[in-house]
């Protein structure tokens, strides 16, 4: 675990739960793209800069997940580097617990203010002001969460974030987290015919090509939505719909567990609703779901 792996001259990822990426410029200065769930990451990451010594010249978040920017505070403490990402991912940077409260929709119980789901807060840059090397350049990959992106280096290594899961993840977790789930559809038919020399999703291997990820990502989104009409066929309320999504995949609830799935199983519901699969009603002072008659 956090292995320096080579893929060009230039361009290397850490090996590890979240991956993070290191391009080395022409000064020989590194660009760290994430940076891992906590200070053990950030640590494991100075090691790897020390040992090949290389000096960090900025950190690229793609976005502000706690297991992407939880090593910030203890590299930027260390080298003065800054961190920069898009706008609204930013601001999660600068006051982590709106990454719980968003999953949560209100003010997070001390259950959900754990360093998984929140990091420590730090500054960040304007991605749009970051003096990038020629032929780096930043994509937006919308969908998984509020302003995601990814990166291409100059040696045509693209760095894809969380915009998919590999397949042991879905066949064990079933419900990945989507925050759009129209974008992250589109996000999938934009990216699956791309070319690179690597592609290196977060939490999947690094792959030749996006098309089979895309695929069974594409898959999982369809079968979950088929399985919410299943569910509303009769009224069901937002927490009925999560239960019995618990219990069709047989997963263990907890308050991280409960807020993830719950959050994106109402990502499905907006989306399906937008679409005309869904209608709610409020009945009894509840919101029930339906599956739309066609």
């Amino acid at each position: 675990m956090y292995e320096l792996v080579k893929v060009t001259d230039r361009t290397f990822y850490i090996e590890c739960p979240a991956k993070m990426g290191l391009y080395i410029d022409d000064d020989g200065r590194a660009i760290l793209i994430d940076s891992g769930g906590d200070k053990d990451a950030g640590r494991k990451v100075m090691k790897h800069l020390d040992a090949n010594g290389w000096e960090l010249k900025a950190i690229i978040n793609t976005h502000s997940n706690a297991d992407h920017i939880g090593g910030n505070r203890l590299i930027m403490n260390r080298t003065g580097a800054a961190a920069y990402t898009t706008r609204s991912e930013g601001a999660i940077n600068e006051w982590p617990q709106f990454e719980p409260t968003i999953l949560y929709g209100g003010y997070p119980l001390k259950a959900l203010r754990n360093k998984f789901l929140m990091a420590k807060e730090t500054p960040f840059t304007d991605i749009d002001e970051m003096d990038m090397p020629d032929g780096m350049e930043y994509f937006r990959l919308p969908g998984h969460f509020i302003d995601m992106i990814g990166i291409k280096t100059p040696d045509d290594v693209y760095f894809m974030a969380d915009c998919v899961s590999p397949a042991n993840i879905l066949e064990k977790y079933h419900v990945g987290y989507i925050y759009d789930v129209a974008a992250y559809l589109e996000t999938l038919d934009k990216i699956e015919d791309w070319q690179a020399v690597k592609f290196i999703p977060a939490h999947a291997p690094a792959a030749d090509s996006m098309k089979e990820l895309c695929r069974i990502n594409r898959e999982n989104v369809l079968q979950n939505i088929e399985l919410i009409k299943k569910i509303c066929k009769e009224p069901k309320s937002p927490d009925q719909i999560e239960k019995e999504v618990f219990d069709h995949y047989d997963l263990v609830m907890d308050f991280n567990q409960y807020v993830l799935v719950g959050g994106t199983l109402r990502s499905y519901c907006s989306y399906m609703a937008d679409n005309n699969m869904l209608e709610y009603e409020f009945a009894d002072n509840m919101l029930k779901w339906k599956t739309a008659l066609v």
